[in-house]
């Protein structure tokens, strides 16, 4: 919008309000509101324009004409003049409000989506946390025994890994933008409905279902918004941060569920997060109507023709959609492979831990209820921390050349190798104060989050167009610990009565064995598998 500078005898032809008569420099719209509303007999001023060769250069064709003033069309004030005895021929006096003088347009957009995503994340984890705190209130009330408190807990597992494939579809297809959208809104509703339901087990595990399938699609469409909008420079910290999320939505979880189970009740818990799900769901849509936030562009480093298609896409198109997915070239290649087995050996011990971990702190240091959450949120508070270093690590040896392959292998490696010796020194009699113990555990637990710069960064640095799918492939397999690992976790306690034997060993063979393996097959250099199929 251009600027001008009138001459001071013309100066004085315009109202001196506060508005307009603070400097030598005016705003061409609210110039021409003040020719709207003086007399006809002060509307001639005379002009002085100054304007830069490079916003001449850059002014649209359409204010090129004869007649334009780069932004000030002389035939409006020619009109303008005209109208004094008719008056304006339109409402054309409003000025509307510039979104862009907003603080936040100055931020790029990418940046503006991922810290969307990454708070959509945080929800996520609360509200897969807190059935684990809930659960125990709830079985007191209704008069469950540990097998149906297990079944309706393990429920939210069949969702989410029912969903994993679909989800990474559905993002390829549709966007993840869209795909998340949908992701939150049904897992805050089934969230709300879990009070109502808790009473009739069908419909609560459903609900449950339907909250992990919502959880399901969320990482796949986060996937490809991550490959679609972020550079290679940037992707290790986009990755931490938007998953990092998750970390953040166990320590707040953990951190509000007890107080709100004690003052309010196990119900305020699902109404509360349930409600903030709903909440980021209609900011995000509001200002996505709006154009303030996530209208501009978007990096797209899909290959020409891999566009995003609208809900409006027919079932024809989505069925032939889903045959060009080159399934047969993902299965043929090692490094495909070695990302399914190395996400089953991550989510085992994750899973499991997460599970159990509150039980085990409370029988080792016999803590209460409250005092065990409290313990629980050390492991995924530090993650917080190893997550943000572990990032800027990853990315700086990119930058400074080191092969993406050989920084994907060190943050693994050092992921699953980390937790291992940990566990390893807590399975061992060596005579540790218990709360020596946790701070073992906390930190192997806190440098598994490596594996954000690592096997997490590995989908999109291998195919961009095809991330979400194969998120979605190895996020199926990686969702059986938590319907398998969990449960055999128990029958194995019940069994040796042992921790080191139910919990650790297991965990400890997998994060070994992921790591040989990892080491061995794993990629990251860009495939093309739809020339393989």
């Amino acid at each position: 919008m251009a600027k001008f500078t009138p001459l001071a005898e013309n100066f004085r032809s315009l109202p001196h309000n506060n508005t307009i008569s603070r400097g030598p420099v005016f705003n061409a719209s609210v110039l021409k509101l003040h020719l709207l509303h003086s007399p006809p007999s002060r509307r001639r001023l005379n002009f002085r324009v100054f304007c830069s060769i490079q916003e001449k250069e850059t002014a649209p064709k359409s204010e090129r004409v004869a007649g334009v003033l780069t932004g000030l069309r002389v035939n409006e004030l020619e009109q303008l003049s005209s109208e004094g005895e008719t008056g304006p021929q339109s409402g054309s006096g409003e000025v509307a409000f510039d979104w862009k003088s907003l603080p936040w347009k100055n931020i790029p957009d990418r940046y503006k989506l991922i810290g969307t995503t990454s708070l959509a994340f945080v929800i996520c984890n609360m509200d897969k946390v807190n059935l684990s705190i809930a659960i125990i209130p709830m079985s007191h009330q209704f008069g469950w025994n540990s097998s149906v408190a297990g079944l309706v807990q393990s429920s939210f597992f069949w969702g989410y890994a029912l969903s994993q494939l679909p989800g990474g579809w559905l993002a390829k297809i549709f966007g993840g933008r869209k795909v998340l959208k949908f992701g939150v809104l049904t897992w805050s509703v089934a969230t709300a409905l879990v009070p109502m339901l808790a009473g009739l087990l069908p419909g609560l595990i459903l609900s449950r279902i339907l909250v992990g399938i919502g959880e399901g699609v969320s990482p796949s469409a986060a996937t490809d918004l991550i490959a679609r909008s972020i550079p290679l420079s940037e992707r290790s910290r986009a990755v931490a941060f938007v998953f990092g999320g998750l970390s953040v939505g166990s320590v707040t979880g953990l951190l509000f569920a007890p107080p709100l189970i004690q003052n309010f009740g196990w119900e305020s818990v699902f109404y509360m997060f349930g409600i903030l799900g709903l909440a980021w769901f209609l900011g995000f849509q509001y200002f996505e109507d709006q154009k303030a936030s996530f209208t501009a562009e978007s990096v797209s480093l899909s290959p020409p023709g891999s566009t995003t298609q609208t809900w409006n896409t027919t079932l024809n198109e989505l069925g032939g959609s889903l045959k060009e997915v080159p399934w047969k070239a993902f299965f043929q290649s090692r490094a495909v492979w070695a990302m399914i087995y190395t996400h089953f050996c991550g989510s085992w011990g994750h899973y499991t831990c997460l599970s159990w971990l509150p039980t085990y702190f409370s029988e080792e240091l016999n803590l209460n209820l409250a005092e065990a959450a409290w313990v629980s949120i050390l492991p995924p508070l530090a993650s917080i921390f190893v997550t943000s270093i572990a990032a800027q690590f990853a990315d700086h040896l990119i930058a400074n050349g080191v092969e993406v392959t050989m920084v994907r292998k060190i943050c693994q490696s050092i992921a699953f190798l980390a937790p291992a010796i940990c566990m390893t020194l807590s399975s061992l009699d060596l005579g540790l104060p218990p709360w020596e113990m946790v701070g073992i555990l906390t930190s192997g637990l806190a440098l598994s989050s490596f594996a954000l710069s690592g096997l997490y960064c590995t989908h999109q640095d291998m195919s961009p167009e095809y991330a979400s799918i194969l998120l979605g492939i190895t996020n199926t397999v990686g969702a059986v610990p938590g319907i398998v690992g969990v449960a055999l976790t128990g029958y194995l306690l019940d069994s040796t009565h042992s921790w080191s034997m139910s919990l650790f060993a297991p965990s400890i063979f997998f994060y070994l064995t992921g790591t040989v393996v990892w080491l061995m097959f794993a990629s990251s250099k860009p495939q093309t598998f739809s020339k393989r199929d």
